[in-house]
């Protein structure tokens, strides 16, 4: 299964360590580029597909990137199309009022264990 990350350039040098490929994406305009390179296959300054994208399985995003990519996100994810998209908190830890997968299972439950 192939991985890839979308975050700051920091993060995107730790999961180059452990030989995850990513790409940095500083503000909301590059994280949304990125985005679409990767679902879609699409590299808008080249006007082509990018090669082998169709192997990517699973992508990781910090939190702050998920907040920049908003709809577009949601609608990917109620998609059914690869690759899963899996959110970790950036550089700078948990957003502030933002729920653990945890904390949804949780409240989805009732149960508090």
């Amino acid at each position: 299964m192939d991985y890839y990350f979308l975050g700051d350039a920091e993060l995107v040098t730790a999961f180059r360590f452990v030989g995850i490929s990513g790409i940095a994406a500083p503000d909301a305009a590059a994280a949304l580029s990125a985005f679409r390179r990767l679902t879609e296959g699409w590299d808008e300054t080249a006007g082509t597909a990018l090669p082998g994208i169709e192997t990517c399985r699973v992508l990781i995003i910090t939190e702050e990137v998920a907040d920049w990519l908003g709809d577009t996100l949601v609608r990917w994810q109620l998609s059914d199309h690869y690759p899963l998209i899996v959110e970790l908190p950036g550089i700078l830890g948990r957003f502030p009022g933002r729920k653990t997968l945890v904390d949804s299972i949780r409240e989805a439950i009732g149960v508090h264990v």
